[in-house]
């Protein structure tokens, strides 16, 4: 493998990971999972469930669109 396809499987990783991260902390809407009830918890969960499956509906689409 070259340098450059190197390069993009570390930025693919990076952004994965960055991306991944953003929608845990918008799902807790910024708050440390100490801190939230047990209803926030419930909801932070569904909100991260929703985001993986918006997540396998992006790869399948994105399969087909090619």
């Amino acid at each position: 493998m070259d340098l450059n396809g190197l390069m993009n499987k570390l930025i693919k990783i990076f952004i994965k990971t960055a991306v991944y991260t953003g929608i845990d902390v918008v799902a807790r809407r910024g708050k440390p999972e100490a801190e939230m009830t047990p209803e926030e918890l419930a909801e932070a969960k569904r909100a991260r469930e929703l985001a993986d499956r918006a997540q396998e509906i992006a790869k399948v689409t994105g399969r087909f669109g090619r």
